[in-house]
């Protein structure tokens, strides 16, 4: 009897769900409290479609927490290390939120939408309630709610092409990580040069979802041209990429230094936020352990569905958290959370896998495209 997730009144249906159905979804996570689609056909099928062409995925599980009020800028910049001092009306920024301990709650995608109007579009974990409980005794005066937004990706080299036809020229001129606020089908929507894929890409934010499966549909027939292919979030790229997910690569018990973000904590600012003496104690002691890229020797191994030890002299020093083969580099990579002593390149210890003991090697991250040029050009 073949396994699945049953429906429930609970778990929310995208609004862009039929469409999904009616593409060939094989089946559906859940995330966010809402069903993800996790593909239409095997993951390398879907990966080439990426790498090649142009792809469209339903992300509406990217819920948004929107801050808005007098005081939204102020509390925004409490909620995260990053200095959003910098961030203008009309910029996208990666951001991490952490507690008071300095560990990892979530890390959203931040979009400055006026100047006291923020959105978060975050990853799965309930930041919305966070945010809430943060605000009852901040004495700030900040709304904060989860509106009526859907996300999709837009995706791959020949996402510009779909962008052409469907956007305003203005929306061509987009730089990297900007917003601009548009139409679609006459819906409104916010389009971001952002994305999950380390391709060129971008993100569509409708405002008002009513009419998802029609937006869905029309994307959809706008690339046909281009071999425009729905899939989900692909595990290959985003790891070839560089790309951490969290809960699965951080959680709350990680902090920024651990997983190489310093340039996200800005401890050095008048900026007060949720965790700066933590994170200022933990930068002075130093980690002890922190996240590297491995090849892992071998055969293909499959994507791990939980974190395989770690051993050096068959004692686990640590734990891969990621896990795929890329057919395009011809390897196994992956990353590991290990002592920060061994996470220099070509440090050397075994992984259990479910294929049995590999040897693996410590290798430069990104895998693929170490500068990023794909998704900025």
């Amino acid at each position: 009897m073949s396994k699945q997730i049953s429906l429930s009144p609970r778990i929310k249906k995208s609004p862009f769900y039929d469409a999904t159905i009616k593409h060939g979804a094989l089946g559906f996570s859940v995330y966010n409290k809402m069903y993800l689609p996790i593909g239409y056909n095997d993951p390398e099928t879907e990966f080439w479609s990426l790498v090649n062409d142009v792809t469209l995925w339903d992300v509406a599980v990217q819920r948004i927490v929107e801050i808005t009020g007098p005081d939204a800028f102020e509390f925004t910049n409490m909620l995260t290390p990053r200095d959003l001092t910098k961030c203008k009306v009309g910029n996208c920024k990666y951001v991490l939120i952490t507690d008071q301990n300095g560990g990892i709650l979530n890390d959203p995608v931040l979009l400055r939408l006026a100047e006291n109007h923020f959105w978060l579009s975050r990853a799965d974990g309930d930041i919305l309630m966070w945010a809430k409980g943060v605000a009852v005794n901040s004495g700030l005066d900040v709304n904060i709610c989860e509106p009526d937004v859907a996300a999709m990706q837009l995706q791959g080299p020949k996402s510009i092409d779909v962008v052409r036809k469907l956007f305003e020229p203005a929306a061509l001129d987009l730089k990297y990580y900007d917003f601009m606020e548009t139409n679609l089908c006459g819906v409104p929507v916010i389009l971001a040069r952002t994305g999950w894929s380390a391709e060129r890409g971008y993100e569509i934010y409708l405002r008002g979802t009513e009419n998802g499966s029609e937006i869905f549909e029309s994307i959809m027939e706008a690339g046909k041209e281009f071999n425009i292919k729905p899939i989900a979030p692909n595990r290959i790229r985003r790891i070839e990429g560089g790309i951490l997910d969290f809960g699965v690569d951080m959680n709350e018990m990680t902090n920024p230094f651990e997983i190489g973000m310093d340039r996200l904590v800005s401890l050095n600012t008048e900026q007060d936020f949720v965790g700066k003496e933590a994170l200022k104690i933990i930068k002075g002691k130093g980690v002890q352990r922190k996240i590297a890229g491995v090849i892992i020797e071998g055969s293909p191994l499959d994507y791990n569905e939980y974190p395989w030890p770690v051993l050096l002299n068959t004692e686990q020093i640590g734990e891969l958290t990621s896990c795929v083969y890329s057919p395009r580099i011809k390897e196994n990579i992956g990353y590991v959370m290990i002592p920060t002593e061994l996470t220099a390149i070509g440090a050397e210890f075994v992984v259990q896998t479910n294929q049995g003991i590999r040897n693996a090697k410590v290798v430069e991250m990104p895998f693929y495209d170490p500068n990023k040029s794909l998704s900025r050009e």
